[in-house]
C-alpha cells in the first residue's frame, strides 16, 4: 500500500469535480444559516456526523470489496432528495473518469459499465481507493474530509471568508473526523457479515430541503 496514493486521491486538485459543488453551503448561506467562521464550523460539524458518516461508511465498504451495486442501491436509499442523487452520480462519474486514468482497474471498468451515468460518488471513491492499493480507513478519511472541506472552500468564495479562518475550522474538526472514520469503518466491516443494512442512515433534512430549493435557482455559483 502506498500512502502517497491517499494524498493524490484526497487532493483538492484531483480532477474529480468537487470544486463545482458546495455541499449545501450555498443554500445555507442564502438562508442565513452560515454567516461566518463560527456558523461554518457548526454546519460542517452537522454535515460530518450525518452525510459524512454515511459517505465514509459506503466508501469504506467499497474499499473492503463489498458488491458496489448493492452499495449504490444502499446510497440511493439513504439519499431521499432527487437533487442530491443527481449530484452524487455526477460526482461519481467525474471521479470515475479520473480514477480510471490514475489507477487502471478491472473493478473500476466493471462499475463504469454497470452505471454509465455514474454510480454514487462514495461508492466510486471506495472502489478507486481499492484500485490505488488503499484500505477502508483511507477511503473513509477521503470521504469525511471531502464532506467538510467542500463547504469550507465554497464559503470562502460565497462570503469572502478569510481562507485562514476556513482552514482553522477544518483543523479544529480533525479529532471529530477521526471519530467518524472509526464509526464508518466499524459499520463497513459489519456489512461483510450483516449486509448493507448495517450501514448508518444518518439524515440531514435541512440539507435535503436546501438541495431541492437550490436546484431550482435560475442563477447559482455552485452545482449543488
Amino acid at each position: 500500500m502506498s500512502r502517497a496514493a491517499l494524498l493524490v486521491l484526497a487532493d483538492g486538485r484531483f480532477p474529480a469535480g468537487g470544486h463545482a459543488h458546495s455541499g449545501g453551503a450555498e443554500a445555507a448561506v442564502k438562508a442565513g444559516r452560515i454567516t461566518g467562521a463560527a456558523s461554518l464550523a457548526e454546519f460542517c460539524r452537522g454535515r460530518l456526523h450525518t452525510t459524512g458518516l454515511v459517505a465514509a461508511s459506503l466508501a469504506a465498504a467499497a474499499a473492503l470489496g463489498v458488491d458496489p451495486v448493492r452499495l449504490h442501491e444502499a446510497a440511493d436509499a439513504r439519499t431521499p432528495a432527487p437533487a442530491l442523487r443527481v449530484a452524487a452520480r455526477k460526482l461519481g462519474r467525474q471521479l470515475m473518469r479520473a480514477a480510471r486514468v490514475a489507477w487502471p482497474s478491472a473493478e473500476l471498468d466493471a462499475l463504469a459499465a454497470q452505471f454509465p451515468k455514474g454510480a454514487h460518488q462514495p461508492v466510486v471513491l471506495g472502489v478507486a481507493a481499492r484500485a490505488a492499493g488503499l484500505g477502508p480507513e483511507d477511503a473513509a478519511y477521503c470521504a469525511v474530509y471531502e464532506s467538510v472541506s467542500g463547504p469550507a472552500t465554497a464559503v470562502v468564495r460565497l462570503l469572502s471568508l478569510d481562507p485562514f479562518d476556513a482552514t482553522a475550522v477544518l483543523a479544529r474538526l480533525a479529532p471529530e473526523l477521526d471519530l467518524v472514520v472509526d464509526r464508518a469503518v466499524e459499520a463497513a466491516r459489519a456489512v461483510v457479515d450483516e449486509g448493507v443494512d448495517a450501514l448508518p442512515a444518518a439524515s440531514a433534512p435541512l440539507l435535503e430541503v436546501g438541495a431541492e430549493t437550490h436546484a431550482a435557482w435560475a442563477v447559482r455559483l455552485f452545482a449543488s
